[in-house]
């Protein structure tokens, strides 16, 4: 059975899986989770305004890879998949970071498409899903850029029908529209405008009409749920599948974009790296909630801990 890492390097987080697969005898492929990681090292700090990932976000960065470059040999793994997405893909330095990512994990690091980005998180999403609760829509709030796909699953194998990802993510919607603390009326109307604005071109692409179940996934979404359920610190295991209504979704928003830095730091389930762009990213999936409606689609969001890490992992197989 081998051994496998996973990395993802986004905008705002880095994250590792380390992972044993188990192939069955029907073709499928089954993963242990034997490590998970996560570190914010916000790579995508101000590459928005400036084209140009910072020194010291590349270092944040170099630092977490070292650290998970130990954790992954001595978990005995056999092969490394790192990718990463949004900030890269946008920054004319981009050479820096993968001359860094090579001499530190002995492996290129992908940059990916948006539109492979949201395969790979349909895909790990989907795997503990009843195919009958299909046609899934799998909605990726990241820190740069935000992926919905649509498709199917049959308990093997995923079928992807269409995919879009869009150039909006918490840290990108923070630092263009969110400057006060807390934000004003104004500020927030701005931002939900952009949202609207840019996701309406992955709405065009994708029909959410035809989705049974809406699946959100990675850091946004689950602190979402973390903070909606009042939880004394943060549980994947309770996030994990757990459900928000639209009105849920509609009254964390309003908590978190009405108080300061300081009340959002002071909870236990929002990680520090997120304090400061998290009423961005309830933005963005509050607007996506409105929008499912408005256009057919399913209106309560299913929350899912399993996202592109995992198919990542698969990949490998």
């Amino acid at each position: 059975m081998p051994r496998v890492a996973a990395i993802d390097c986004g905008t705002n987080s880095i994250r590792l899986l380390v992972a044993e697969l188990t192939h069955r005898h029907d073709g499928s492929v089954d993963l242990r989770d034997l490590h998970r990681e996560m570190r914010i090292v916000r790579l995508g700090q101000a590459v928005d305004a400036t084209g140009r990932l910072a020194p010291e976000a590349l270092e944040r960065t170099r630092a977490a890879l070292v650290d998970y470059t130990i954790a992954a040999r001595r978990k005995g793994v056999e092969r490394v998949r790192m990718v990463a997405t949004s900030a890269t893909r946008d920054a004319a330095n981009r050479d820096e970071f993968f001359a860094m990512t090579r001499e530190v994990l002995g492996v290129d690091a992908e940059v990916i498409s948006g539109d492979e980005e949201a395969r790979l998180s349909f895909t790990g999403a989907v795997g503990e899903q009843d195919p009958d609760d299909g046609p899934f829509l799998v909605v990726d709030v990241g820190g740069g850029s935000t992926e919905l796909v649509l498709g199917s699953w049959d308990g093997r194998e995923a079928d992807v029908h269409a995919a879009r990802s869009v150039d909006i993510g918490c840290v990108r919607i923070t630092e263009r529209t969110l400057r006060s603390d807390p934000p004003g009326p104004a500020e927030v109307d701005a931002a939900r405008e952009l949202a609207r604005q840019v996701l309406a071109e992955a709405f065009d692409a994708v029909d959410v009409s035809k989705a049974r179940t809406w699946i959100g996934v990675a850091g946004t979404v689950t602190t979402l749920s973390a903070v909606a359920m009042e939880l004394p610190g943060y549980d994947s295991t309770r996030t994990h599948l757990s459900r928000l209504s639209k009105a849920d979704i509609d009254s964390v928003a309003e908590r978190l974009l009405t108080v300061d830095h300081a009340t959002r730091a002071a909870n236990p389930v929002i990680h520090p790296g997120r304090v400061d762009v998290i009423g961005g990213g309830a933005v963005i999936v509050r607007v996506l909630a409105e929008e499912l409606v408005r256009r057919g689609g399913p209106a309560d969001l299913v929350v899912s801990e399993h996202d592109i890490l995992d198919g990542i992992a698969l990949s490998l197989a």
